[in-house]
């Protein structure tokens, strides 16, 4: 009560004459405004899943109603609401409420516009004195005859509508409590009756209760029938499960349940054709007044319609004093705001303005649905073409050298500008084709591969690339697809192509893909080095420290021995060298350690088979090592709990004995802001570990010193 009471009144009083103006439009008895009005209010908020959505007559179905009463009478299309209503509820008890919001929001946001400029060309002529024509087109046609013969008292009261509703929310705060539509009617009917003026008025025949009435089947004309049942729940549909979405951003209380949702907005249409009213949706301007006047639960949008029912029923002569052209003066209003111009610039900016403007063009000169459907289909074809689309270019380096580029999706619909582009070559280059696509159809590869060797047969030389997901050497293979899996990811790690080329071949891969992209780090490493710390490995062709490390260039001093050992002071000088290089003129801040799976070097401490003379005494720098792992060093034990062999334990052992020779090693004495890390790096997994005095952890992330 602290929260929602006054909320629901605040609502009420937005609710009303929208109720009126919105029956004033349709065409239909304006006692259906009211009734839809209460009924939204109350079944779809007890029924309906958003907590805070108010439902009730909508500007977006006035046209599509008004079409519905011109054609098949006004108890017809109460049948026919009272039928949408049913649909609503098999779609929400089917539980695909969330499909209805794949239309294309530009769509929408069009099909608004769309219903917004129909409002305010009809209601043009109800302000000036008359009553408007069945179609968009006709009331442009007679527009100016109907300019020239104004009602001025008629136009007058409007005018009076159309400023309050412009001007109130510039007004102060307290000003603004008090709903801007309310105002401007009550100040418009005021008038009329203060100064004498011959306007028309609203006419009502009882109350709320006498316009009740039982709905009626057609004739004839079925299928237009069934149309219009279809229509009139799709339309609903998507505007209250858009309109509760916007709602949902609105506020941070529970979210709604778009099933639910649609079975209670059914449940309200349903019944409101049932007893003689309009069709409900979900209104995002009651909804938003609703947030924002503090309501928390859903019982502010019922008792909003409660209020309009007791109003209907108490106070219906009140209604009758309206002047038609005050409730036209506030549909212009509405319809204006219904075309925002964010849209319009949203659309420009993502290139939809095409589906915007058939979809309004459509709306406006056709009829709501093929309006629809037409930019609906506008936008499906604009996803398949920029979908079907490449971006292809060709261009010459500074060196001379001609590269393709093909950025995108690749199919057959591209051939005509990839062969024209190809074309264009001049003959006798040194060409690099580069694919950054994410599908290649069998055609493309086959233009592209043919041109390549008939190029190569004139004297030119032809390198391909493929650089994005999709590769070239598939797509004759198997049935294409589109995909985001990186090179990595499909086994075609960039080494492993540069080793079907030979070592040659990988430089020139090099020059092509990434000394480009690396030009700037190079130049400025080319003054000197700051690397982040000393990188001491198994010299093991199979440990690669920067990919292990996600490094780049300048970041890492690497050193490599065999076994990754740190022998006795004054026993290697070579070592010694770089770690004092590394400690006093690179001032690194750590030391990492990394051995690995499978090292030969310890299956050789291990086993100590026969080997050559230099080895078997470099590999007694390790002794150290096997004694330890053989004195049951705590890191055995972890490793042979992680599921490592026996030669793999003396590996991990041996990290953590190389770390501690390392901290005691004479060139770091007096040097504690150095960290000395123990890393291993299993090759069968690809997995690095970290190695501490007794344990084998993840090591996701290196804590810096």
């Amino acid at each position: 009560m602290r929260f929602d009471a006054p909320a629901s009144i605040v609502v009420f009083l937005v609710a009303l004459p929208l109720s009126l103006g919105i029956a004033l439009a349709s065409g239909a008895p304006l006692m259906a405004g009211l009734i839809a009005g209460v009924i939204g209010g109350i079944v779809a908020g007890l029924v309906g899943g958003s907590p805070l959505l108010v439902s009730g007559p909508a500007a977006g179905l006035t046209v599509v109603v008004a079409e519905l009463i011109a054609k098949f009478g006004w108890k017809v299309t109460a049948a026919i609401t009272l039928l949408a209503g049913l649909v609503q509820i098999a779609l929400g008890m089917s539980r695909i409420a969330r499909a209805a919001l794949a239309i294309s929001p530009v769509v929408v946001h069009a099909m608004l516009a769309g219903i917004g400029v129909t409002i305010v060309i009809q209601q043009t002529h109800v302000l000036l004195g008359g009553s408007s024509r069945s179609s968009v087109l006709q009331n442009l046609v007679d527009l100016p005859g109907r300019i020239g013969a104004m009602h001025l008292p008629d136009f007058a009261i409007g005018v009076v509508v159309i400023a309050v509703m412009l001007l109130w929310p510039r007004l102060p705060e307290r000003f603004r409590r008090v709903p801007s539509a309310l105002v401007a009617i009550v100040a418009a009917t005021v008038l009329s009756l203060v100064v004498p003026m011959n306007v028309e008025r609203i006419r009502l025949n009882g109350s709320i209760i006498d316009a009740i009435g039982l709905p009626e089947l057609p004739s004839g004309q079925w299928a237009a029938f069934a149309l219009g049942v279809f229509t009139i729940a799709l339309i609903a549909s998507v505007e209250s499960l858009l309109s509760a979405v916007a709602t949902d951003k609105m506020h941070d209380g529970p979210k709604s349940n778009l099933d639910r949702e649609l079975i209670g907005q059914g449940a309200a249409n349903s019944l409101s054709g049932l007893l003689g009213g309009l069709p409900v949706t979900g209104v995002i301007v009651r909804s938003a007044t609703n947030v924002a006047s503090g309501a928390r639960t859903r019982w502010s949008a019922v008792m909003h319609g409660v209020w309009l029912l007791l109003f209907s029923v108490a106070l219906s002569g009140l209604v009758e004093k309206i002047p038609t052209s005050a409730l036209a003066g506030l549909l212009i209003v509405i319809g204006v705001q219904l075309v925002k111009t964010a849209h319009i610039r949203a659309a420009r900016r993502t290139g939809d303005i095409l589906v915007y403007a058939v979809t309004i063009l459509g709306v406006l000169f056709l009829n709501l649905l093929e309006g629809v459907l037409a930019g609906l289909v506008v936008a499906i074809l604009l996803v398949l073409w920029r979908i079907a689309r490449a971006s292809i270019d060709a261009a010459p380096d500074a060196a001379g050298r001609w590269h393709v580029s093909v950025d995108g999706s690749l199919s057959f619909f591209a051939l005509p500008r990839l062969s024209r582009v190809l074309a264009s070559v001049p003959p006798g280059a040194d060409v690099a084709v580069e694919l950054t696509v994410d599908f290649l159809d069998h055609a493309s590869a086959e233009e592209i591969t043919e041109w390549a060797r008939r190029y190569r047969a004139e004297g030119g030389t032809v390198t391909i690339d493929d650089l994005g997901a999709a590769a070239i050497d598939a797509a004759g293979t198997r049935t294409p697809r589109r995909t985001t899996e990186r090179p990595a990811e499909r086994g075609l790690l960039p080494w492993r192509a540069h080793a079907r080329g030979g070592l040659a071949d990988g430089i020139a891969r090099y020059h092509r893909r990434h000394a480009p992209l690396l030009s700037d780090d190079f130049d400025e490493l080319s003054g000197g080095q700051r690397p982040e710390a000393l990188f001491l490995t198994c010299a093991d062709s199979r440990v690669v420290p920067n990919v292990i490390t996600g490094s780049g260039p300048g970041d890492l001093f690497t050193v490599r021995n065999v076994g990754n050992l740190v022998p006795e002071a004054g026993s290697d000088g070579s070592l010694e060298a770089a770690v004092s290089f590394a400690v006093d003129e690179l001032r690194v801040s750590q030391i990492i350690v990394c051995g690995h799976s499978s090292c030969g070097a310890m299956g050789v401490a291990l086993h100590r088979p026969a080997v050559p003379a230099t080895i078997e005494q470099w590999i007694d720098h390790a002794s150290s090592a096997v004694a330890a792992y053989e004195g049951g060093h705590p890191v055995r034990g972890a490793a042979a709990d992680a599921g490592f062999g026996a030669a793999d334990q003396l590996s991990l052992v041996n990290i953590a004995v190389q770390v501690e020779a390392m901290r005691a090693h004479p060139l770091l004495a007096g040097r504690p802001g150095i960290e000395v890390i123990g890393l291993f790096f299993d090759i069968a997994s690809g997995r690095v570990l970290r190695v501490t005095d007794s344990a084998v952890v993840e090591a996701d992330t290196l804590t810096p010193a």
